[in-house]
């Protein structure tokens, strides 16, 4: 059997089975160790319960049952193991005896439990200790292996992390420390997520993808913990932690990775934070794989920036001072220049995330939006020779119905009339489309009181409509 071939799905239940049988039994001879006080033989049966987590003949799903029951078992060994500093006991020491344990992973795992203690203790700078275990951890470097030890050391150490106003900044660290632990230990782990998709035989693809897509909070939890430090500021952000992310998320060329990071990049920083560095976001779209759904981090990015400047006047004019709308559209056509093999319909769907965009933020404007319907019939006629008529597409029309329906929703019928690209662009869907977007904007028409649209701008047409 290779390195990368796995045992089949019996052959998995009995292996975990009986690892968890054995991780139960280290486990029970650890409590009666630690009932006796006995630190060097509660490590000892520590140590035979964490060598279960070796195996490389698991599934991730597997091996997270494996994972999980290791974890909760080690919450007693770190209770005693703190009672006994509180009995005179140096944690220092406790430290330096973990590092004797034969085997690499589990010794890791110790040195991350004792190592949080340590930091929680006092007798040791933060910032050592948190160098020391994440460079440490790159000792493991199996995929699954690795990813689960550097998931265990980023919420073992959530607690004590160097944070303005914490209990741990001072001159043993500071959020700076905490910001590279987590970068790094960010890298590593995506990294070690990507090779996952290597792991057994082409025919169980699907189900590699599947379990990837299960795990993959776990390296987002770096990404949200770095958000929720009180010492981020922008200036950080914008210097440290950004540039760091994107190169990782770009050098990566993993479509499930970069899809999943970059959501998880607009969903966990600010706002604030997004809009300033608007336009080094949205540069990486266009070099990102050709599997990433583009469209999905626009959309998300879009909405947050739209209900952002709705919260107050102060927020919008920031959104209009940063001409966001023309970095979106910008980043639109870039994405679609730089993927030619586009779905017709993942492409409208990038128009209709501005086009909410525009309606929300430049209420009123109807040359901003006539300028997004402008760039939609262009990309769609472009595409046309490739993909087909855009009207045999069932999938784009849905999205160019979308994409119309908005400026009549938003402007109103008589608003709508006033956009010179509406009509063109109406006129890329069939026929039988076309005949119920018109009644639709007829009845609309018809039931309108006079006088009872108002804009603050109008398409170049407006004169003459």
């Amino acid at each position: 059997m290779s390195s990368n071939t796995l045992p089949p799905q019996t052959e998995q239940e009995r292996i975990c089975k009986d690892a968890l049988t054995n991780i139960k039994k280290a486990g029970f001879h650890m409590r009666k160790a630690i009932e006796d006080s006995n630190v060097k033989d509660s490590l000892k049966c520590a140590t035979q319960m964490l060598s279960e987590l070796r195996t490389s003949q698991l599934y991730p799903q597997k091996y997270y049952e494996l994972y999980m029951e290791t974890f909760d078992q080690l919450t007693p060994l770190e209770t005693f193991l703190e009672e006994e500093r509180s009995r005179g006991r140096s944690i220092g020491e406790l430290y330096e005896m973990v590092q004797h344990a034969g085997n690499v992973l589990p010794r890791l795992y110790l040195m991350v439990s004792v190592g949080a203690l340590y930091i929680r203790s006092g007798e040791a700078a933060p910032r050592d200790v948190l160098r020391d275990l994440v460079e440490m951890c790159k000792g493991v470097q199996h995929p699954t292996r690795g990813l689960f030890l550097r998931a265990f050391l980023c919420q073992r150490t959530r607690g004590v992390l160097p944070d303005s106003g914490g209990a741990y900044e001072g001159p043993g660290g500071s959020v700076i420390h905490s910001l590279e632990f987590l970068l790094a230990n960010f890298t590593e782990m995506n990294k070690l997520w990507v090779r996952l998709q290597h792991q057994g035989t082409v025919r169980d693809k699907e189900r590699r993808e599947r379990e990837r897509r299960q795990l993959q909070d776990l390296i987002g939890r770096n990404l949200a913990y770095m958000a929720q430090l009180e010492g981020l500021t922008f200036d950080l952000y914008k210097a440290q932690v950004l540039p760091r992310v994107l190169e990782q998320i770009t050098s990566c060329r993993d479509a499930l990775a970069q899809q999943y990071l970059l959501q998880a990049l607009v969903q966990g920083f600010s706002d604030a934070f997004h809009l300033g560095t608007l336009p080094a976001l949205l540069d990486v779209l266009p070099a990102m794989e050709s599997g990433v759904k583009a469209h999905s981090v626009l959309a998300q990015l879009t909405d947050r920036l739209a209900k952002y400047a709705a919260g107050s006047p102060a927020a919008l004019q920031r959104l209009l001072e940063s001409r966001a709308r023309e970095a979106f559209g910008a980043a639109v056509a870039g994405v679609v220049r730089a993927q030619p093999g586009i779905e017709p319909s993942e492409a409208v769907e990038m128009y209709v995330a501005l086009m909410n965009f525009v309606v929300s933020v430049h209420a009123g404007d109807l040359a901003a939006a006539d300028t997004v319907l402008e760039a939609a019939a262009a990309t769609a006629t472009a595409m046309a020779p490739r993909a087909g008529p855009l009207a045999d597409d069932s999938k784009a029309e849905k999205q160019m119905v979308a994409l119309l329906s908005l400026p009549v929703v938003k402007y109103g019928v008589l608003g709508t009339l006033r956009l010179t690209h509406y009509a063109p662009l109406m006129g890329l869907l069939k026929g039988e489309t076309q005949r119920r977007l018109a009644v639709r904007i007829c009845q609309g028409l018809l039931e309108a009181p006079t006088g009872s649209v108002s804009v603050v701008g109008s398409s170049s047409s407006s004169s003459s409509s």
